[in-house]
């Protein structure tokens, strides 16, 4: 079983990698070929950020494993909190602005709206419609407010797309990177995603059926850990820093999408049947995990060390509970 979980672990970097290298190069693409900022920031970014998450997804249920992918999404949008957030947390402590209610509201409303759907399931393409519908009306509205907030600062006009985010905003636009160079990222983007993915679920299965643990459970522990670690470096890093306060905001925007995106995408490929034990436990964990940010999101409380401790023990307790 070494064996195993080093190609998981070779799988998962890989996957990490090939999205990063994506991201970099559809960006510039998309940049160079005109479309606006905003618009690349909105969507690009975050399709590109997720792609690891959405290719074990299809994967998984192109491969007859479809609990890994349900499995990924759930535990990831809980490890997102508890663990993403909560060692930060215990590290400086972090303090939630006032930007995130909105997106905390949209979080908490997708997450309603799966867990429903959840329970009609199996995951169909219907369901799927459903989830991808309100991504739209999401970017839609983020667009629409981005472009307000536009006009309010700099008094840009809202027929001129070119005045909304400067591509400087953008970590990963760089002006000067040669089209050779955009076609290399895009290109090992698309090879490594894939056969990432293929690494990572052929050898989740077979750690699963050495175990005698399920798939759903493999997802949830192994796969969405994994899928969070760069979330979770990035987060430990600035709180090392003193800066992790923007970690919420984007921890709250990434369950949203896992949710919506996600699911919304590998559900078109085939149906997505729903492990009784989702709807009876791991789908109210990843409600109360959601819910139990509301005080830090709406009363503006710091999220100290204490709360960070009580995160991190929490989403420890979850996973030794799974795989007893």
């Amino acid at each position: 079983m070494v064996i195993e979980f080093a190609l998981a672990g070779l799988g998962l970097v890989i996957l990490l990698l090939a999205g990063d290298v994506l991201v970099k190069g559809a960006v510039n693409l998309s940049l160079r070929l005109g479309i606006p900022a905003l618009i690349v920031s909105l969507t690009v970014v975050a399709f590109g950020t997720s792609a690891p998450e959405l290719l074990i997804s299809i994967k998984s249920v192109l491969d007859g494993v479809p609990g890994l992918a349900l499995g990924n999404v759930v535990g990831s949008n809980t490890a997102n909190i508890l663990l993403v957030l909560g060692i930060p947390a215990l590290i400086s402590g972090l303090h939630a602005g006032s930007d995130t209610q909105r997106t905390y509201m949209v979080m908490i409303f997708s997450s309603v709206v799966f867990i429903g759907l959840a329970f009609a399931g199996p995951i169909t393409w219907w369901h799927s419609l459903v989830l991808l519908s309100i991504l739209a009306l999401v970017l839609l509205d983020a667009v629409r407010a981005a472009r307000a907030h536009r006009r309010e600062v700099n008094g840009a006009s809202d027929e001129d797309p070119d005045d909304m985010p400067d591509i400087e905003d953008l970590e990963e636009a760089d002006p000067d990177m040669p089209w050779w160079q955009i076609a290399l990222y895009v290109l090992l983007g698309l090879i490594g995603l894939p056969l990432g993915a293929d690494l990572l679920v052929d050898s989740s299965i077979a750690i699963a059926t050495a175990y005698g643990v399920s798939d759903t459970v493999i997802g949830l522990t192994l796969v969405a850990v994994g899928t969070s670690l760069p979330e979770l470096a990035t987060t430990v890093m600035a709180a090392i820093r003193r800066h992790a306060d923007v970690a919420l905001g984007n921890v709250i925007g990434s369950n949203m999408f896992n949710l919506l995106a996600i699911i919304g995408v590998a559900a078109l490929v085939g149906p997505i049947p729903v492990d009784p034990a989702f709807l009876g436990f791991d789908l109210w964990v990843m409600l109360a995990a959601s819910l139990v940010l509301a005080p830090f999101v709406f009363l503006g409380l710091q999220m100290g060390r204490l709360v960070g401790l009580g995160f991190s023990a929490l989403y420890v307790t979850y996973i030794l509970y799974l795989l007893s």
